[in-house]
């Protein structure tokens, strides 16, 4: 820091011990040694105070990213589920459709139900499309027992 060698050193001290005086002398180098410390530990405190600073601001930058990445994930996870949701619909609308029958198509014959063994399990079998070719009109429903 400061280029002073031991010439220098010695140059102070005796203009200082002509100075000041060989009695006070002591008593100013102590002083002097105390502030010294004083000084030194004023400015290791104001070091580790801002390392502490800019480490919080570290640590601040890194809790938003992070929360940023959060929201990110997310997002995105509340469209998968949101698009999941819509196929779902989809699914079901379509499925619902095609429980519904056709009036229009005349040659569409509708399967009849049928239990196996018990009420609850249930079959329902797919719609049959027969060719115009065979000139058959659908019968109306029967239940069997």
């Amino acid at each position: 820091m400061f280029d002073i060698g031991f010439s220098e050193l010695v140059m102070i001290g005796v203009v200082a011990l002509i100075v000041i005086g060989p009695e006070r002398l002591p008593k100013v180098a102590r002083t002097a040694g105390h502030l010294l410390g004083r000084l030194q530990r004023y400015v290791s405190t104001v070091k580790s105070d801002i390392s502490r600073e800019m480490q919080l601001d570290e640590l601040k930058k890194a809790g938003e990213q992070f929360k940023q990445s959060l929201e990110n994930t997310e997002n995105r996870i509340s469209e998968e589920v949101i698009g999941a949701q819509n196929a779902l619909k989809g699914m079901v609308h379509t499925e619902s459709e095609a429980d519904t029958p056709d009036t229009t198509a005349p040659n569409q014959v509708r399967a009849e139900t049928h239990f196996i063994d018990s009420p609850q399990a249930e079959l329902e079998l797919e719609p049959v499309n027969l060719p115009q070719s065979h000139n058959v009109t659908p019968e109306p429903n029967k239940t069997k027992a």
